[in-house]
C-alpha cells in the first residue's frame, strides 16, 4: 500500500477522514463537534507536522501525523476511513510512523488514544503509561497514554 506526503491540498479530505473515522465508534453528534477543531487537519498542520497518506484503490484511506521532537516523537494523528478498517492500512500506518520517527532520532513514540483503539496499539508493541484525563461537554473522559520504544527493530506486523 503506497504511503506518501501529504499536500497542501489534502487538508479538507484529511479532516473528513478524521471525522468518519471518529464518527464510526458512536459517539454522540455533540461530542464529535465539540471535537471539531481536534480533528480538523489545516495547511499549517501539513507544513509543520509529518503527515503522510495511505492511498489505495479507493483514494485515501488512512493517514497519520508525526509531532514532537527527539527523544520523543508524538503520533498526534492517526485515522483510517471506516471503509478501510480491517485490510492492514492502520499497521501500514503505523510502522511507517514508527520508522520515521526513529529515523528523526526518537527513542519513543507516544500516543494520546481513543479508547477504542487502545487495543490496536498494544498489539503494535505500544505499552500504556498514563492516562489522559479531561472533559467533553462537562463529562469527565479518560484516553489512554502509550508509548512504543523505538529501536532497530520495526513494531509487529500483524
Amino acid at each position: 500500500m503506497p504511503i506518501r506526503p501529504a499536500r497542501p491540498g489534502d487538508a479538507p479530505r484529511l479532516t473528513a477522514l478524521a471525522h468518519a473515522a471518529k464518527r464510526h465508534w458512536g459517539y454522540p453528534d455533540a461530542w464529535i463537534e465539540a471535537w471539531r477543531e481536534a480533528l480538523t487537519i489545516t495547511p499549517a498542520d501539513l507544513a509543520t507536522l509529518d503527515v503522510r497518506c495511505a492511498e489505495d484503490g479507493d483514494g485515501l484511506a488512512g493517514f497519520y501525523a508525526l509531532g514532537g521532537a527527539p527523544p520523543v516523537c508524538i503520533l498526534e494523528h492517526l485515522w483510517v476511513g471506516p471503509e478501510a478498517m480491517g485490510r492492514g492500512v492502520g499497521r501500514a500506518l503505523f510502522r511507517d510512523a514508527a520508522v520515521r520517527a526513529a529515523a528523526r532520532g526518537a527513542t519513543l513514540l507516544e500516543i494520546d488514544s481513543d479508547p477504542h483503539a487502545e487495543g490496536f496499539y498494544l498489539r503494535m508493541g505500544a505499552r500504556r503509561v498514563g492516562t489522559v484525563v479531561d472533559a467533553v461537554l462537562g463529562q469527565r473522559r479518560e484516553r489512554p497514554l502509550l508509548r512504543l520504544a523505538l529501536d532497530a527493530a520495526p513494531p509487529p506486523s500483524g
